[in-house]
């Protein structure tokens, strides 16, 4: 089964895979230890304009994506404001307790989390798995059989999805039912998915080590690739861009707040 999409290539896409999975954890581990709530509104901002202008894709496919993390940053912050603590009393209702403290502390952890949704989903979005594990293995020197062996993995994974489709279309059309009891059934049902699904993987996996052994991927000699990947300038401005991002979201943050929350921890 493949699935595809058609997409703008930008320049993000000719970017160097491992630099942007360097960056995608260095962003991660600054929005980690930032308290400020303005400046994570800013990280924020900074994450989403390259993701809607810059990743390629439409208006309405970017609004599929992002759905499941914009319900995050709501159930997120809204948890975090109505059962937090703190001083400032806002409003209360049995269980909910919303205070100032705890208003701004929800907004900083959905934030957070949408930021950290954005810059993996434009990692996604702009890289193609060939093209980091190729990078991986030629600048990384990550060995070919760890690395071939996680792009075989991936490869899978739409096999494993139209067998179990195929596996769905089978029982039905033999008339499996679910049973009235609800534990008995549902053991039942997963019975009768997991084994098949379990013993087709297991031997195409060992079809794909012996294959791969054949090969000789195991061996620790030099190698020649299909694709080289290589830096290019393009990786100095997209360096420039996320150094840039942390240094103007920490300024404006305190130069020009949103609001009155500079540390919410």
């Amino acid at each position: 089964m493949q699935i595809s999409f058609v997409f703008r290539e930008t320049w993000l896409h000719r970017v160097n895979p491992g630099v942007k999975l360097v960056l995608s954890i260095l962003m991660f581990i600054v929005v980690v230890f930032t308290h400020n709530l303005n400046t994570m509104m800013y990280l924020t901002l900074g994450a989403l304009l390259p993701l809607a202008f810059l990743s390629g894709h439409g208006a309405k496919r970017l609004l599929l994506y992002t759905s499941p993390f914009l319900l995050i940053f709501i159930s997120s912050a809204t948890g975090m404001m109505m059962f937090g603590n703190g001083e400032t009393l806002w409003f209360q209702w049995g269980f909910i307790h919303i205070t100032e403290e705890s208003f701004y502390r929800g907004l900083h952890l959905g934030f957070r989390g949408l930021q950290v949704a954005a810059v993996g989903l434009l990692f996604s979005l702009t890289t193609r798995p060939v093209a980091l594990f190729y990078a991986m293995m030629q600048q990384w020197k990550v060995a070919p059989q760890y690395a071939y062996s996680f792009l075989a993995a991936m490869r899978m994974l739409p096999l494993m999805l139209e067998e179990f489709q195929t596996l769905h279309y089978a029982l039905k059309v033999r008339g499996k039912r679910k049973k009235p009891n609800l534990l008995t059934g549902w053991y039942t049902t997963l019975r009768m998915y997991a084994i098949p699904l379990l013993a087709q993987s297991i031997r195409r996996a060992h079809r794909t080590a012996v294959a791969m052994e054949a090969k000789r991927f195991s061996t620790g000699a030099k190698r020649t690739y299909y694709y080289l990947a290589a830096y290019s300038i393009l990786d100095i401005y997209y360096i420039v861009y996320w150094a840039l991002l942390v240094i103007l979201a920490h300024w404006l943050g305190t130069a020009w707040p949103v609001v009155d929350a500079f540390d919410v921890r």
